[in-house]
Order: C-alpha cells, then sequence, then structure tokens
C-alpha cells in the first residue's frame, strides 16, 4: 500500500475508535511519526492531507526542516536542555517535557525570542525504567511547578508511551492512569497517547493525539541512524 493508501486505512481507524469513546473522528489528531523518514516521503504524507508530523530527535529537524513543505512540527522524543535552544522557534508542540530543569532551559529559551512555548508533560504511567517521563505521582507536583515558575510555558495537556505488548489491551490501563490525571485540568486539551500498534486502544481511552509511523511509512531502516 501507498503512503496516501496507509494514511486514508489509518484514518478510518481512528473515526471508528473515536466514535466508540463518543466524539468524532475530527477530535482525535493524527500525527506522522517520521523518524528515519526522508523529507520526500513526509511531503507525500503531507499531500495525503497530513497537517502535522512528529520527530523523536532535535537533528532530525534541523536536517529536514528547509525541504519539508509548511506543516506543524512536534517534538516527540527525549529533549536534552542542550538541544532546546535549536528547535525552540521551530516546533509547534514539544511533547516530552519530563523535568523541572529541561522546564527552566525552555523557559529561558522562550524568553529570548518572546515565545510562549506549547508542551506537554511526559508521564511514565508504567514506571518503565527503560522510558523517560515523570510519574504518575510526581505529575501534579512538576506541573504546579512550572506553573509557578515559568511564564512562557503552556502546558496544553499530557503524553505518555505504554509498553509495548503482544496484545494492545493491555496497555489500557497506563492510558487511564494518565486519563484520570488529564481531566482534573479543565484547562487540559491536549492528550497524547497511542502509535501504531495500540493507537485505537489510547482513543477508546481518550486520546485526543495519536502518533504514527510505521503504519504510514513502513518499517525504518535503522541501519540509517547515526549513532
Amino acid at each position: 500500500m501507498s503512503i496516501r493508501e496507509n494514511i486514508e486505512y489509518i484514518r478510518r481507524l481512528k473515526d471508528e475508535a473515536a466514535v466508540r469513546s463518543g466524539r468524532k473522528g475530527d477530535d482525535v489528531l493524527l500525527i506522522a511519526v517520521t523518524k528515519l523518514h526522508s523529507a520526500d516521503e513526509i511531503n507525500e504524507a503531507i499531500d495525503a492531507g497530513i497537517t502535522d508530523i512528529g520527530e523523536n530527535k532535535v537533528q532530525e529537524i534541523l536536517d529536514k526542516y528547509d525541504s519539508v513543505k509548511p506543516v506543524k512540527w512536534h517534538l516527540i522524543g527525549h529533549l536534552q536542555t542542550n538541544k532546546v535552544k535549536y528547535i525552540i522557534d521551530k516546533v509547534d508542540l514539544i511533547h516530552s517535557l519530563d523535568s523541572m530543569k529541561l522546564a527552566q532551559e525552555i523557559e529561558k529559551r522562550a524568553a529570548k525570542i518572546d515565545r510562549i512555548m506549547d508542551v506537554l508533560v511526559q508521564v511514565n504511567s508504567a514506571e518503565e525504567e527503560s522510558k523517560f517521563g515523570v510519574g504518575v505521582d510526581e505529575t501534579e507536583d512538576l506541573i504546579k511547578s512550572i506553573r509557578a515558575e515559568c511564564t512562557h510555558i503552556n502546558i496544553k495537556g499530557l503524553m505518555c508511551i505504554a509498553p509495548l505488548e503482544d496484545d494492545p489491551e493491555d496497555a489500557r490501563p497506563f492510558f487511564r492512569a494518565v486519563k484520570e490525571i488529564f481531566d482534573r485540568h479543565e484547562d487540559f486539551t491536549v492528550l497524547s497517547m497511542g502509535m501504531s500498534n495500540d493507537f485505537q486502544v489510547a482513543i477508546e481511552e481518550g486520546s485526543t493525539a495519536i502518533r504514527v509511523g510505521t503504519a504510514i511509512f513502513g518499517n525504518r531502516d535503522y541501519r540509517s541512524e547515526e549513532k
């Protein structure tokens, strides 16, 4: 199947899952994850109607930025403090804010260009040591601290990455735990949950944004990734 056909298929599944959760398809944003995929492939996805793309690494954003058609950029991978300065004027939403140290750096860089930076707090609801994110019990304290100290950061909601399970149903409790935190904040509008293997379950649990790469572009060629 072509990239366009894959996008159409995913949209259909997305919309069906949204209806099952009592919402409309348009209530859930499809973010195309473009890690290790070329600008040409990204532009093909944009031509097929993709409006938002997600990159895991700052360097990939910098490498592709000028070659990609107008689109909203999302930084969805772990963000090191020393890389913030490179993307503060390029991305529309940072999904992976997980510490006060990173928040302070985003605040400093956003203030320099007089920008309010939209972010999501990344929650590690499964408490996996291999993943970044703040623990469920620490999330509220981080949100309060950011709001108290960072005037150039706008927390739009939460993000999580559920464990990769053979059965997507097994991810449901981890999505549900993050949704419970999300529901405590009436001003939150973005709940970024679900990837290629589990996005339908994530939508059923309340996700408003799914991050799909492999199901759109196919398997990545990791041999080309810089070590």
